[in-house]
């Protein structure tokens, strides 16, 4: 290592997840069992241009791990886009003596991290979002959380869809992505889900699959469509108009961010800030911390967002076979 670590900083930026917090006690926790000290930076990438810092101890991370959200707030910075707020940035961890950055949140949070890099500041990204959009990693802190609150919603849902013999049409979040969609579908055994990244004949998947879950003595339903799909309310159109069953439509949004996060999201979340601290003190820089093939590790950003990540097709085949 060319240079002793002595303070580093820790932001959450982009969309909120569960789970957030963890990562930030993991971060302060490890870097104070180190002796090195932590700033907070408030507000994602904005704080850092606009100084909005705290200084944290291990102290004072006790008891977030069980929170939902981020105690450091989070923003998404157009600022970061141009130079001028990009060496706003760079000139802040200058000034401040941070030795090193580690960044929670998305592709964009990663972006943000790369250009800091090439402006000398050693960046460590950690994937935190519930969409699961991360090509580098299987996994990101915050995706279970939501796949259970999407899960407990329609659970509930089905109750009174049962009662009154109804389909029930529900969007859930995952940007253009459709790994919560996939994963929530096959949980509460959906007729059918809506993906963006797979075609749907629309009569045989979703109108016959009814029909013939009808005759076999099914007389409710549930379709799960992802936000990048398209419209929600189209689809329980359709149905209604093939089908004359009695159609609502539920749109779950932003409650999927919130809530206490799930242990896999605890446990992942604080493997993942251990390992961001030590890839910093061994002098690593321009890395994103990654799950691979059940490891948690890290990979050069660039190579990291230059991969492809595709729904996981054992699981889609799944579904399509026990959904009837």
């Amino acid at each position: 290592m060319d240079k002793q670590i002595r303070r580093i900083g820790v932001l959450t930026s982009g969309g909120d997840a569960p789970g957030m917090n963890a990562l930030i006690r993991a971060v302060v926790r490890t870097a104070s069992a180190h002796d090195i000290s932590v700033l907070g930076i408030r507000r994602g990438y904005s704080g850092l241009i606009n100084g909005d810092i705290i200084e944290m101890q291990a102290r004072s991370v006790d008891g977030i791990i069980r929170k939902g959200g981020t105690m450091l707030y989070t923003a998404r910075c157009k600022e970061m886009m141009t130079e001028e707020g990009l060496q706003k940035a760079a000139d802040t961890c200058k000034y401040l003596g941070i030795d090193g950055l580690i960044c929670c949140g998305g592709d964009g949070t990663f972006r943000g991290a790369q250009a800091l890099s090439r402006k000398g500041v050693p960046c460590i990204g950690v994937p935190g979002t519930i969409d699961n959009d991360i090509v580098c990693t299987d996994y990101t802190i915050g995706f279970d959380t939501a796949c259970n609150t999407a899960i407990e919603c329609i659970d509930k849902l089905r109750d009174t869809m049962q009662s009154h013999e109804r389909c029930s049409v529900v969007e859930v979040m995952g940007r253009r992505a459709g790994h919560l969609a996939l994963h929530v579908g096959c949980a509460v055994g959906a007729t059918a889900i809506c993906l963006p990244e797979r075609e749907l004949d629309f009569d045989t998947e979703i109108i016959e699959k009814m029909r013939v879950g009808r005759i076999k003595g099914r007389n409710h339903h549930i379709i799960i469509v992802a936000e990048g799909y398209g419209s929600a309310q189209e689809v329980a159109d359709r149905i209604h108009e093939a089908t004359g069953i009695d159609t609502r439509v539920t749109i779950l949004g932003h409650i999927q961010r919130g809530g206490s996060p799930s242990a896999r999201d605890r446990t992942m979340a604080t493997r993942m800030g251990y390992e961001a601290v030590k890839a910093l003190e061994e002098g690593k820089s321009n890395r994103v911390i990654v799950f691979d093939d059940n490891r948690v590790t890290d990979l050069d950003i660039e190579e990291g967002l230059a991969r492809q990540k595709d729904l996981e097709q054992d699981l889609f085949e799944a579904q399509q076979t026990v959904a009837i």
